[in-house]
């Protein structure tokens, strides 16, 4: 019996297979998921509420730029970090899988974790002139578990130069970009998703989430030789 691949499939299989492709998925859903600009929505309009829409988009902008600057500084100061303070990169792994399943469990109930949004942040922030660096920028979009998965991609990259760090960095400028049109158009988008569907995404993405962390959690046992590796 004739075993017959079409060769668009094969293609395609090919093409999802490369190291490079699969990296860039990984680093673009693990920063993506966790900095998660959808669940930031309702805590964006709160603080918002009296501001003109050319300062929403200011505050946005704000927003946006510094999450950008804040995960890459981690991202390329992180090995220097994990020499500086002698930690491996197995135990980073460990930690911020954990780290992660606790975020991820929050969202699956369609709730902010304490490490993206404090209690008191939205107020404290709708009180400010301008909150666009904080709490908008840090710690709600750039927050611990957005900022581990970040040096927990960038612990086994070789150099500044590898291939690796592009797709870290790239996979940054894109969530970065995405959650700026977000923010600046989170009426609409409130309107078009609903608070249902608002709901359901963040859940999406914490079910996501806690698989990823679980992925980061057997890839720290495996390198201290807890786990065979396959």
């Amino acid at each position: 019996m004739l075993n017959w691949t079409n060769p668009a499939t094969a293609a395609l299989n090919q093409f999802r297979s490369a190291p490079l492709v699969h990296f860039s998925v990984l680093a673009l859903s693990s920063i993506f998921f966790l900095v998660d600009p959808f669940a930031a929505i309702p805590s964006f309009i709160a603080i918002t509420e009296s501001a003109d829409p050319a300062r929403r988009k200011r505050m946005a902008r704000k927003a946006s730029i510094t999450c950008f600057i804040v995960l890459t500084s981690f991202a390329l100061a992180g090995q220097l970090i994990f020499r500086m303070f002698g930690i491996t990169l197995p135990a980073f792994e460990i930690a911020g899988g954990l780290i992660l399943l606790l975020i991820g469990l929050d969202m699956l109930e369609a709730k902010r974790s304490p490490t993206q949004e404090a209690h008191g942040d939205t107020e404290e922030g709708a009180a400010k002139e301008d909150a666009g660096i904080v709490p908008l920028g840090i710690p709600m979009l750039a927050g611990p578990g957005a900022i581990s998965s970040v040096m927990v991609l960038v612990g086994p990259v070789p150099s500044l130069w590898h291939w690796q760090m592009g797709a870290i960095l790239g996979s940054i400028l894109v969530t970065c970009l995405v959650s700026y049109w977000v923010l600046a158009g989170a009426g609409r988008v409130r309107k078009v998703l609903g608070e249902t569907g608002i709901r359901i995404l963040v859940r999406i993405m914490g079910l996501l989430l806690v698989a990823l962390a679980m992925q980061f959690f057997v890839n720290g046992l495996t390198d201290l030789g807890v786990i065979a590796r396959q």
